[in-house]
């Protein structure tokens, strides 16, 4: 049997705190009784995760399943999107969410019970959505690409805190947010898109394209990942008691609607720290990825994956 008519499964073993490695052996049992064709890997770490796509596609594979959380998906795309074997919407992936946050499959209701997330990928049809390339300002880095939602400031320090936390689940967002609250210090920043400019001192700058992050907030307006365009959210100079007044806000989506928060749409954005002294952390689907400016596009429908 060729690659291209089998599936190639990555799982992260850390995923969910060890949960994905327990339930392999029983998510292996159903793909066999669904008569799925497969090789599997487990990663050991993102670049590894990377390292493994880009092989499968070199290999002739165009199926890929992927065991795990938000990271573990954010670095399968990151594997696609860097190949140059294969268009990238060509590579279509299954999910079977196993994670801290899982997040991004909230968007798109991708079910948690792997039965019913293995019979989605058997059964499901085919989406598409955008995709997002971050260029650093000032650095040589590789670009990184998301399917979610990046962000500069006070949501990427609070991923540099989260992982201590991710024993309590989806809560440990709260938790690192909370922890994190009493030792960030806002940025100032300058936001170029639309051809305006933005100078303000700020507490984050969001990036988004899907509905949901940091175990469930609401951060940005509109979040249609397949209008070609980001949805933005400028939160501006909040103080510590802005954010604990606002923290419910920050799960049902009224946040955007706050005084202090500016949003808008774009296909192309630049986030340049001016302070050198206070540099701000970026982070790309709940992974931290680095620090100070960037530069953002958007690549329309790059991404396919399966959905009921």
């Amino acid at each position: 049997m060729s690659n291209s008519k089998k599936w190639f499964i990555i799982i992260n073993p850390t995923s969910g705190n060890g949960k994905a490695k327990t339930l392999w052996p029983k998510i292996e049992n159903q793909l066999n009784h669904e008569r799925f064709q497969y090789v599997f890997h487990f990663t050991s770490s993102g670049l590894h995760n990377v390292e493994l796509i880009h092989n499968a596609v070199n290999q002739g594979f165009n199926k890929i399943i992927c065991i795990g959380g938000d990271g573990t998906i954010h670095n399968t795309v990151n594997g696609i999107m860097l190949q140059t074997i294969s268009p990238t919407s060509s590579i279509n992936v299954g999910v079977i969410p196993i994670g801290t946050g899982n997040d991004w499959v909230k968007t798109y209701n991708i079910p948690k019970d792997y039965k019913k997330a293995i019979d989605t990928i058997k059964n499901g049809t085919i989406s598409q959505q955008d995709i997002g390339k971050i260029e650093f300002l000032d650095s040589q880095k590789e670009a990184v690409f998301f399917n979610n939602l990046a962000g500069v400031g006070f949501d990427g320090y609070v991923v540099s805190k989260v992982g201590k936390y991710k024993h309590f689940g989806a809560l440990a967002y709260l938790i690192g947010a909370i922890s994190g609250l009493f030792s960030f210090k806002n940025f100032d920043v300058e936001v170029v898109a639309n051809s305006q400019k933005i100078k303000t001192k700020s507490l984050m700058v969001l990036i988004g394209l899907c509905k949901y992050s940091g175990g469930g907030m609401q951060l940005t307006e509109y979040t249609n990942p397949t209008d070609g365009l980001f949805d933005i959210s400028i939160a501006k100079n909040f103080s510590k008691l802005d954010i604990l007044k606002n923290l419910v806000k920050l799960f049902n989506g009224s946040i955007v609607k706050l005084k202090k928060v500016e949003t808008f749409k774009t296909n192309t954005i630049s986030v340049n720290c001016k302070n050198k002294l206070n540099i701000p952390f970026v982070q790309a689907d709940g992974e931290l990825i680095g620090t100070g400016g960037i530069k953002v596009q958007i690549i329309p429908k790059a991404f396919s994956f399966y959905t009921k």
